[in-house]
């Protein structure tokens, strides 16, 4: 059944995500209570209302709870029993069982594998010794990764040829990790997903993601892929969503191979950063599509009207708004973070153009 408008929507974690969710929501006449332990948190600026609490306060919780009609997520990092006491008391869209597979590297490669989707070559790490052994059995170089948190290349350590084994397991700083062969890939690209509570589904265009330092720097949409290659991706972003009964959405992020084919590298169950360019170049953007789904909404078209590079504004780069602002093409969004610092995402600016045929590179 429909939420109508005038209900209000729970919102784990207070970041942009959860502001630009907020916004949507407000568009949709719905208000948003956002629960975060940060202070003036760039999601609880645009909230009817906020919970400022631990994400282990479980009185806090039950109090969140009963205060709002369905609870979702702008990040998939809380504990177990957090989410599962706010479930026992109120819809929680995306479930469980999604945020559960998605937190853990290990258990997300092994869904992806056993839908005979393919991934790189991983193993499970428990130790220095094994982490040399498979090492020697993967080659150099690689990638350790912790299995839970971590994000933006945090948690994660390149094992070159003159990498130390005993030195890179203690920089992974966990007691369990992951062990990925390198991918010499072509490009990497995502797509999102929506998947109503009717099973209904909407997909938007698959796009092309550039990091810089580990960080998502540029998207550009569409990615510049075969049409039957973009086909491939949307299929196995769809499938992914079946499997897990996906009430929300779903980020799936993919290389592409030199050889033309796609490996799954990792999913997210929430809007995206790669999906900030829908805001301004689709008919319905990821946030309201969120919102639709949390709420059993109809969706909305995913249609593309325009072209978009989105670039983020990373730490000072956010400084440079006034400039931005003089290109009268230019869509500026800031995320209300007062303290800028080295890596921290303050803002994304996007660049419309008409749509055109696709590119192939």
């Amino acid at each position: 059944m429909a939420l109508p408008p005038g209900s209000t929507i729970g919102i784990v974690g207070g970041g942009q995500l959860g502001r630009m969710t907020a916004i949507a929501a407000a568009r949709l006449g719905y208000r948003c209570h956002i629960y975060t332990p940060e202070d003036d948190s760039p999601a609880s600026q645009v909230a009817d209302r906020t919970t400022v609490a631990a994400y282990d306060d479980a009185v806090a919780l039950a109090v969140f709870a009963d205060a709002v009609q369905v609870v979702t997520f702008e990040f998939e990092n809380v504990p177990d029993e957090s989410v599962r006491l706010l479930a026992q008391r109120v819809p929680v869209r995306p479930s469980w069982n999604v945020l559960r597979i998605a937190q853990d590297r290990l258990d997300e490669k092994r869904f992806f594998n056993d839908l005979g989707i393919a991934t790189a070559p991983w193993r499970e790490i428990t130790g220095a010794s094994g982490l040399a052994e498979a090492v020697a059995d993967f080659g150099r170089p690689c990638i350790l990764k912790t299995t839970r948190l971590g994000y933006d290349g945090k948690g994660q350590v390149k094992i070159t040829a003159d990498t130390d084994i005993d030195d890179a397991w203690r920089r992974m700083g966990a007691s369990v990790g992951v062990l990925e062969g390198f991918v010499d890939f072509a490009m990497e690209i995502s797509v999102i997903v929506a998947r109503g509570l009717d099973g209904a589904w909407a997909c938007f265009d698959p796009v092309e993601n550039r990091h810089v330092r580990h960080i998502l720097d540029t998207t550009i949409a569409p990615a510049p892929i075969p049409a039957r290659l973009a086909e491939a991706a949307v299929a196995i972003a769809h499938r992914a969503a079946e499997a897990l009964d996906l009430v929300g959405l779903l980020a799936v992020e993919m290389f592409v191979t030199r050889e033309g084919g796609l490996l799954v590298n990792e999913m997210a169950p929430r809007p995206h950063n790669s999906g900030h360019w829908t805001i301004d170049a689709c008919v319905t953007d990821q946030f309201e599509q969120f919102v639709r789904a949390v709420c059993g909404l109809p969706l909305g078209s995913p249609e593309r009207h325009s072209d978009a590079e989105m670039r983020n504004l990373i730490g000072d780069d956010f400084e440079d708004w006034h400039q931005i602002l003089l290109d009268p093409a230019a869509k500026l969004h800031l995320y209300g973070k007062t303290e800028a610092r080295p890596g921290r995402k303050m803002g994304h600016v996007t660049r419309i153009r008409p749509k055109g045929p696709r590119a192939v590179i």
